[in-house]
């Protein structure tokens, strides 16, 4: 057994000898203690630390993961020490040298690792940063921080919990204006990956997302078609060969603001991804539908399309789907977006989307499903792509407002999501009624789940809910007779109580 499996398979082992109950413990207590410690370094570096600016905080933290990280008998990963605060080498030069060796092993294009370096330099090669008092730059005093505060969670083995995290609270230290601001909310981890299957992801898809932003939906995405080779491609060296495949060739993402791109980078590249194909482009403007790097000639087959678009674009943001499905040929989209696109804020880019796709499905989304962060109604929508919809084609409306967890402002509570009402099931059924329609309904009912067509030459009618019955039963009658009954004896009992005083 190949070192890589064994170590794998140990860990596995070590995890099945826990209890259901004791691993959501231990995921509680260390969703609690990553909190504490971005929370705790972002604070001290903030009130610390002069003359960093936003960008620059969060930079520091990308280049001090990345050089921390290492790469097994190629790369060593920097060590504390390995920073002298020496005028004849400073500890920005050690730093940007350890990232290029990190880069280079990793074989990342030139072209993207010249992008990251030069990013990443602004920051490290600054005289102030790296200038010695009391035997020690500010750079050095960061980098120790940064590795105290967070090295303990990513060397012992990255997960989405963490990274998901990581950048939740980045994004915070980022000044987005508030007009902006609901235009840099993360997707949380369990909606990307609800997106990634509603859009039918496999171990084959080619997924792309045209407002990437930190990358998690090309996480979730990336995850599932792992997921899916492990559980069907037998032979480890053919695991291993399209492992390196999905991450080199299946995936691209497009960042126009090029601080939250370098997030998307060191999200893919901890995730263990060259992120090979995350550009910084402008995806309405600059793209013309080909990889970015590596077959540069070569058009990228999408046929998966994950977004949580900038709902202050055109059309709430619809302007990104129209682009991204008219330059696919086949497959889903599955987009999250501000409910108000599919009931008149979209009209126009709805009509002309309908020309050539279909609508599939329409999902009321719980309204505090980004809490803490914005509080819009959103919607998914489920497309399938280049088949028209017909005005006779029915597309599945469901509320799914209760989504089985309880949300609360991560500030009050050590675990924001909490599973009170079948969550994890509920959002199993939700795929299945996506996919398969009402034989598939178990814990919802017709009361959430309906059928109905909408209007191509619409493009405003794509909100609808469950009709309400309003034709009384006999219960109702026997409930309205018994509550007059109930009113008039009372006032009868108080007239009579009146009269004796």
């Amino acid at each position: 057994m190949k070192t890589v499996k064994f170590d794998t398979f140990i860990e596995k082992v070590k995890t099945l000898s826990l209890s259901q109950e004791e691993i959501d413990k231990l995921k509680e207590q260390r969703e609690k203690e990553i909190d504490t410690s971005l929370v705790k370094l972002n604070n001290d570096i903030y009130q610390n630390e002069k003359g960093l600016g936003e960008n620059d905080r969060v930079y520091l933290v990308a280049a001090s993961i990345i050089a921390t990280l290492g790469i097994p008998g190629k790369v060593t990963p920097l060590e504390k020490s390995d920073l002298k605060s020496s005028t004849e080498s400073t500890d920005g030069e050690i730093v940007v040298r350890k990232i290029k060796a990190f880069l280079d092993a990793k074989e990342i294009p030139t072209e993207k690792k010249d992008l990251i370096l030069r990013t990443l330099q602004n920051t490290l090669l600054t005289e102030n940063i790296n200038k010695v008092d009391n035997g020690e730059s500010q750079l050095k005093r960061v980098f120790v921080k940064i590795i105290d505060d967070l090295g303990i969670y990513y060397k012992i083995g990255l997960t989405t919990d963490f990274t998901g995290k990581l950048f939740n609270e980045m994004y915070g230290w980022l000044g987005f204006s508030q007009d902006s601001l609901n235009d840099v909310v993360l997707t949380p981890s369990y909606v990307a990956t609800l997106l990634v299957k509603l859009a039918r992801v496999n171990k084959d898809s080619h997924v792309w997302d045209f407002a990437t932003g930190s990358a998690g939906l090309l996480v979730a995405a990336m995850n599932e078609m792992l997921n899916d080779a492990k559980s069907s491609i037998t032979s480890p060296d053919e695991l291993t060969q399209k492992e390196i495949k999905i991450k080199a060739e299946q995936l691209l993402g497009l960042e126009l603001l090029s601080s939250v791109y370098m997030l998307a980078i060191l999200n893919m590249i901890m995730m263990g991804d060259g992120s090979s194909n995350i550009l910084n482009k402008d995806s309405l403007s600059d793209f013309d539908g080909k990889y970015g790097f590596g077959k540069t000639e070569d058009k990228f087959p999408a046929d998966a399309f994950v977004l949580n678009p900038p709902y202050s674009a055109e059309g709430n943001g619809m302007i990104f789907v129209e682009k991204a499905l008219g330059m696919m040929n086949k497959g889903y989209g599955a987009i999250i977006i501000q409910n108000s696109a599919g009931s008149g804020k979209a009209k126009e880019y709805n009509k002309k989307i309908l020309e050539k796709h279909t609508l599939v499905a329409s999902i009321k989304m719980p309204i505090d499903i980004f809490i803490g962060k914005s509080s819009v109604q959103t919607n998914v929508y489920v497309f399938k792509v280049n088949e028209k919809h017909h005005k006779d084609d029915m597309v599945k409306f469901i509320d799914f407002s209760n989504d089985g967890y309880t949300r609360t402002s991560r500030k009050k509570a050590s675990n924001n999501l909490k599973d009170t009402d079948r969550g994890k099931e509920r959002y199993e059924e939700l795929v299945n009624l996506v996919r398969f329609g009402k034989s598939k309904l178990n814990i919802f009912t017709d009361k959430e789940y309906h059928e109905s067509t909408i209007d191509p030459k619409n493009g405003a009618d794509w909100n609808q809910t469950a009709p309400i019955d309003t034709k009384p039963t006999l219960q109702d009658f026997k409930k309205t007779v018994s509550d007059y009954l109930a009113w008039e004896v009372s006032t009868i009992l108080k007239q009579r109580g009146d009269g004796g005083k």
